[in-house]
């Protein structure tokens, strides 16, 4: 498998100027949407008839409030020295991880980083005392919701008025995976 070839490694100074580095843009082929019926929460698929691209703006932060942190990290990923991936966590008030990004290169998706990377998420989070992991995802992007679902993750609640004021996107969705 190729992504053994890959390296996490949690961030260091000298990768600083990595940050941006796997935020390319990426697909949006549908949305996914959620019902909430008898206190469960389900999800269907819908595909748009004329699918498009996004791209998030780069990250503007103080890499250094992540290196060396106990309650902050950053894993990137790396095929030799490119850097193809990062997942970046952050311990919440309630005991779990917040997932504030996780971004794959295009040149290196399917390729199971992502997954790698996630993993390298559960163990850090586990490590720091925290139950589980959690992240907010746009409805439009699909294949992000596809992949979080794909790694035990479920639905738990959707909120409409968050993205208001951003007229492609209809619903922010909250996942969550309990660890160990």
């Amino acid at each position: 498998m190729e992504s053994q070839q890959i390296r996490i490694t949690p961030m260091e100074h000298s990768q600083t100027r990595d940050l941006n580095a796997a935020n390319d843009p990426f697909p949006a082929p549908g949305r996914l949407v959620p019902t909430f019926l008898n206190h469960e929460w389900s999800v269907q698929e819908e595909l748009f008839e004329v699918p498009y691209e996004i791209k998030f703006p780069n990250d503007k932060l103080n890499c250094d409030d992540y290196i060396g942190k106990s309650d902050k990290i950053i894993f990137l990923a790396y095929d030799q020295d490119i850097c193809v991936g990062q997942i970046r966590l952050v311990k919440d008030w309630n005991r779990m991880a917040y997932v504030e990004n996780i971004a794959i290169r295009q040149s290196h998706r399917s390729r199971g980083i992502g997954k790698r990377l996630f993993e390298a998420g559960e163990k850090w989070s586990l490590e720091q005392g925290l139950r589980g992991i959690m992240l907010e995802a746009q409805d439009d992007n699909l294949n992000a919701c596809r992949f979080y679902l794909k790694q035990g993750m479920k639905l738990g609640g959707a909120d409409t008025m968050k993205q208001t004021f951003n007229p492609k996107i209809g619903t922010t969705l909250y996942f969550y995976k309990i660890l160990g």
